[in-house]
Protein backbone atom coordinates (compact mmCIF):
# COMPACT_ATOMS: atom_id res chain seq x y z
CA UNK A 1 0.00 0.00 0.00
CA UNK A 2 1.37 3.64 -0.28
CA UNK A 3 2.14 5.13 2.57
CA UNK A 4 0.13 8.48 4.03
CA UNK A 5 2.63 10.70 5.06
CA UNK A 6 1.05 13.82 6.62
CA UNK A 7 3.99 16.09 7.17
CA UNK A 8 4.03 19.13 9.48
CA UNK A 9 6.91 20.35 8.39
CA UNK A 10 8.44 23.35 10.89
CA UNK A 11 6.03 22.48 13.09
CA UNK A 12 7.52 21.84 16.79
CA UNK A 13 5.94 20.26 19.70
CA UNK A 14 7.45 20.14 23.01
CA UNK A 15 7.82 16.64 23.99
CA UNK A 16 7.76 17.65 27.92
CA UNK A 17 4.77 19.86 27.39
CA UNK A 18 2.54 18.59 25.08
CA UNK A 19 -0.90 16.88 25.34
CA UNK A 20 -1.30 13.60 23.39
CA UNK A 21 -4.68 12.95 22.16
CA UNK A 22 -4.51 10.75 19.88
CA UNK A 23 -3.00 7.15 20.29
CA UNK A 24 0.21 5.59 18.87
CA UNK A 25 0.37 2.61 17.26
CA UNK A 26 3.33 0.59 16.26
CA UNK A 27 3.44 -2.89 14.36
CA UNK A 28 6.50 -4.76 14.54
CA UNK A 29 8.24 -8.08 13.13
CA UNK A 30 10.67 -9.67 10.95
CA UNK A 31 10.67 -9.08 6.86
CA UNK A 32 7.28 -11.14 5.30
CA UNK A 33 5.16 -11.06 8.17
CA UNK A 34 2.42 -8.84 6.51
CA UNK A 35 2.80 -5.86 8.32
CA UNK A 36 2.13 -4.12 5.44
CA UNK A 37 -0.98 -5.99 4.38
CA UNK A 38 -1.78 -5.36 8.00
CA UNK A 39 -1.29 -1.73 8.64
CA UNK A 40 -3.88 -1.12 5.73
CA UNK A 41 -5.91 -3.50 7.61
CA UNK A 42 -5.85 -1.30 10.52
CA UNK A 43 -6.32 1.77 9.11
CA UNK A 44 -9.34 0.84 7.59
CA UNK A 45 -10.77 -0.93 10.69
CA UNK A 46 -10.11 2.91 12.10
CA UNK A 47 -11.81 4.70 8.60
CA UNK A 48 -14.71 2.83 9.53
CA UNK A 49 -15.23 4.09 12.76
CA UNK A 50 -14.33 7.74 12.08
CA UNK A 51 -10.89 7.69 13.92
CA UNK A 52 -8.77 9.85 12.80
CA UNK A 53 -5.30 8.74 12.01
CA UNK A 54 -2.13 8.73 9.75
CA UNK A 55 -0.02 5.79 8.64
CA UNK A 56 3.29 6.41 8.39
CA UNK A 57 6.46 4.16 8.73
CA UNK A 58 10.34 3.71 10.08
CA UNK A 59 12.77 4.87 8.93
CA UNK A 60 11.33 7.31 7.38
CA UNK A 61 7.70 9.31 7.73
CA UNK A 62 9.19 12.67 6.57
CA UNK A 63 11.57 13.49 3.39
CA UNK A 64 14.45 14.21 5.18
CA UNK A 65 13.57 10.49 7.37
CA UNK A 66 12.87 8.81 3.89
CA UNK A 67 16.46 9.73 2.54
CA UNK A 68 18.18 8.41 5.55
CA UNK A 69 16.07 5.67 4.80
CA UNK A 70 17.30 5.13 1.37
CA UNK A 71 20.91 5.43 2.61
CA UNK A 72 20.57 2.53 5.40
CA UNK A 73 18.47 0.30 2.97
CA UNK A 74 20.05 0.55 -0.32
CA UNK A 75 23.06 -1.12 -1.46
CA UNK A 76 26.76 1.26 -0.31
CA UNK A 77 29.82 1.34 -1.74
CA UNK A 78 31.00 1.36 1.87
CA UNK A 79 30.19 -0.98 4.36
CA UNK A 80 28.00 0.65 6.87
CA UNK A 81 28.97 -0.04 10.22
CA UNK A 82 26.60 -1.33 12.86
CA UNK A 83 27.35 2.05 15.39
CA UNK A 84 26.72 4.38 11.84
CA UNK A 85 23.46 2.53 11.16
CA UNK A 86 22.16 3.03 14.84
CA UNK A 87 23.00 6.88 14.72
CA UNK A 88 21.08 7.02 11.30
CA UNK A 89 17.95 5.34 12.90
CA UNK A 90 17.75 7.22 15.85
CA UNK A 91 18.62 10.61 13.47
CA UNK A 92 15.29 9.55 11.27
CA UNK A 93 13.46 8.81 14.12
CA UNK A 94 14.00 12.20 15.74
CA UNK A 95 13.03 14.04 12.91
CA UNK A 96 10.18 11.57 12.03
CA UNK A 97 9.03 12.08 15.94
CA UNK A 98 9.32 16.37 15.97
CA UNK A 99 7.76 16.84 12.36
CA UNK A 100 4.87 14.33 12.12
CA UNK A 101 4.19 11.74 14.88
CA UNK A 102 3.97 14.02 17.72
CA UNK A 103 2.21 17.15 16.11
CA UNK A 104 -0.42 13.86 14.75
CA UNK A 105 -0.92 13.07 18.22
CA UNK A 106 -1.36 16.76 19.80
CA UNK A 107 -3.51 17.04 17.20
CA UNK A 108 -6.15 14.09 18.08
CA UNK A 109 -5.19 12.04 15.39
CA UNK A 110 -3.83 8.58 15.86
CA UNK A 111 -0.47 7.13 13.92
CA UNK A 112 -0.38 3.38 12.56
CA UNK A 113 3.55 3.34 12.31
CA UNK A 114 5.45 -0.02 10.26
CA UNK A 115 8.53 0.20 13.41
CA UNK A 116 9.34 2.39 16.03
CA UNK A 117 12.14 1.48 18.40
CA UNK A 118 11.34 -1.87 19.48
CA UNK A 119 12.87 -2.62 16.00
CA UNK A 120 15.52 -1.13 17.12
CA UNK A 121 16.56 -3.34 19.80
CA UNK A 122 15.89 -6.78 17.61
CA UNK A 123 17.75 -5.29 14.31
CA UNK A 124 20.41 -2.94 15.71
CA UNK A 125 20.65 -4.84 19.31
CA UNK A 126 20.38 -8.18 19.16
CA UNK A 127 20.69 -8.60 15.53
CA UNK A 128 24.20 -6.78 15.03
CA UNK A 129 25.29 -6.66 18.36
CA UNK A 130 24.86 -3.53 20.05
CA UNK A 131 24.67 -3.17 23.65
CA UNK A 132 20.76 -2.55 25.28
CA UNK A 133 22.46 0.25 27.12
CA UNK A 134 23.61 1.96 24.24
CA UNK A 135 20.27 2.22 22.84
CA UNK A 136 18.61 2.92 25.84
CA UNK A 137 20.81 6.08 25.59
CA UNK A 138 19.94 7.19 22.47
CA UNK A 139 16.78 6.51 22.77
CA UNK A 140 16.50 8.64 26.04
CA UNK A 141 17.88 11.65 24.04
CA UNK A 142 16.28 11.29 20.22
CA UNK A 143 12.94 10.52 22.00
CA UNK A 144 12.92 10.79 26.05
CA UNK A 145 9.86 8.89 27.46
CA UNK A 146 7.90 8.57 24.40
CA UNK A 147 6.75 5.42 23.74
CA UNK A 148 3.81 3.62 21.53
CA UNK A 149 0.55 3.20 23.54
CA UNK A 150 -0.01 -0.55 21.39
CA UNK A 151 2.68 -2.27 20.12
CA UNK A 152 1.31 -5.40 17.71
CA UNK A 153 3.97 -7.96 17.04
CA UNK A 154 3.94 -10.16 14.03
CA UNK A 155 5.55 -13.39 14.30
CA UNK A 156 6.50 -16.16 11.87
CA UNK A 157 9.42 -18.38 11.20
CA UNK A 158 12.64 -17.12 9.88
CA UNK A 159 12.09 -19.09 7.48
CA UNK A 160 8.71 -18.50 6.21
CA UNK A 161 9.26 -14.53 6.28
CA UNK A 162 12.53 -14.57 4.62
CA UNK A 163 10.79 -16.53 2.04
CA UNK A 164 8.14 -14.72 1.66
CA UNK A 165 10.17 -11.27 1.25
CA UNK A 166 12.80 -12.51 -0.71
CA UNK A 167 9.79 -13.48 -3.70
CA UNK A 168 7.90 -10.31 -3.58
CA UNK A 169 11.17 -8.05 -4.44
CA UNK A 170 15.12 -7.84 -4.75
CA UNK A 171 16.32 -7.93 -1.35
CA UNK A 172 17.61 -4.65 0.56
CA UNK A 173 20.39 -4.06 2.60
CA UNK A 174 18.62 -5.83 5.58
CA UNK A 175 17.41 -8.82 3.84
CA UNK A 176 20.02 -9.84 2.44
CA UNK A 177 21.33 -10.84 5.55
CA UNK A 178 22.02 -14.67 7.45
CA UNK A 179 18.83 -16.51 8.64
CA UNK A 180 20.95 -16.58 12.07
CA UNK A 181 20.93 -12.73 11.96
CA UNK A 182 16.99 -13.15 11.65
CA UNK A 183 16.57 -15.84 14.27
CA UNK A 184 18.28 -13.47 16.78
CA UNK A 185 15.70 -10.40 15.78
CA UNK A 186 12.72 -12.73 15.78
CA UNK A 187 13.84 -14.02 19.22
CA UNK A 188 14.30 -10.32 20.69
CA UNK A 189 11.10 -9.42 19.63
CA UNK A 190 9.50 -12.12 21.84
CA UNK A 191 11.54 -11.42 24.84
CA UNK A 192 10.68 -7.94 24.36
CA UNK A 193 6.85 -8.62 23.87
CA UNK A 194 7.38 -10.92 27.63
CA UNK A 195 8.89 -7.95 28.93
CA UNK A 196 6.46 -5.43 27.74
CA UNK A 197 3.40 -7.72 27.80
CA UNK A 198 1.16 -4.47 28.59
CA UNK A 199 1.98 -2.57 25.37
CA UNK A 200 2.94 -5.48 23.07
CA UNK A 201 0.16 -8.39 21.70
CA UNK A 202 1.89 -11.10 19.58
CA UNK A 203 0.20 -11.94 16.68
CA UNK A 204 0.38 -15.72 15.22
CA UNK A 205 1.70 -14.26 11.33
CA UNK A 206 1.73 -17.91 10.08
CA UNK A 207 -2.16 -17.92 10.04
CA UNK A 208 -4.34 -17.39 6.90
CA UNK A 209 -4.65 -14.03 6.88
CA UNK A 210 -8.33 -14.25 7.86
CA UNK A 211 -7.36 -15.20 10.59
CA UNK A 212 -4.57 -13.24 11.50
CA UNK A 213 -7.05 -10.61 10.87
CA UNK A 214 -9.64 -11.90 13.06
CA UNK A 215 -6.39 -11.89 15.88
CA UNK A 216 -6.16 -8.52 15.08
CA UNK A 217 -9.63 -7.23 15.22
CA UNK A 218 -9.71 -8.39 18.64
CA UNK A 219 -6.66 -7.00 20.24
CA UNK A 220 -7.75 -3.33 18.48
CA UNK A 221 -11.57 -4.08 19.96
CA UNK A 222 -9.49 -4.47 23.89
CA UNK A 223 -7.22 -1.72 23.30
CA UNK A 224 -10.47 0.39 22.98
CA UNK A 225 -12.27 -1.19 25.62
CA UNK A 226 -9.38 0.23 27.44
CA UNK A 227 -9.34 3.73 26.41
Amino acid sequence: MPYKFRYTLGTHVDMNQYTRTGMFITLEGIEGVGKTTNIQYISEWLTARDIKHVVTREPGGTPLSEDIRSLLLGSQTEEIMPMTELFLVFASRNQHLEQLIKPSLANATWVLCDRFTDASYAYQGAGRGISNTTIECLESIAQQKMQPDLTIIFDLPVVDGIRRARGRSAPDRFEQEDLSFFDRVRENYLLRAKRFSKRCKIIDASKPLKDVQAQLNRILLKFMDQE
